[in-house]
C-alpha cells in the first residue's frame, strides 16, 4: 500500500524540488521502521 505514494512523487519529482525529496526519504525510512518494528516482533511470520 504504501508504494502507492511513491508513483505520484516520482512523477512530479522535478517539481517538488528539495523540500518534496526530504519529505519523500522521512516517509521511507517511517516506512521502513515500522516494518522492521513488526518484523522482529513476529508479525509476519505464517506459522
Amino acid at each position: 500500500i504504501e508504494t502507492i505514494f511513491l508513483y505520484p512523487w516520482a512523477v512530479s519529482f522535478e517539481a517538488l524540488g528539495l523540500f518534496g525529496f526530504v519529505e519523500m526519504v522521512l516517509f521511507i525510512v517511517t516506512v521502513f521502521i515500522a516494518y522492521t518494528y513488526v518484523w522482529r516482533r513476529g508479525g509476519l511470520n505464517w506459522d
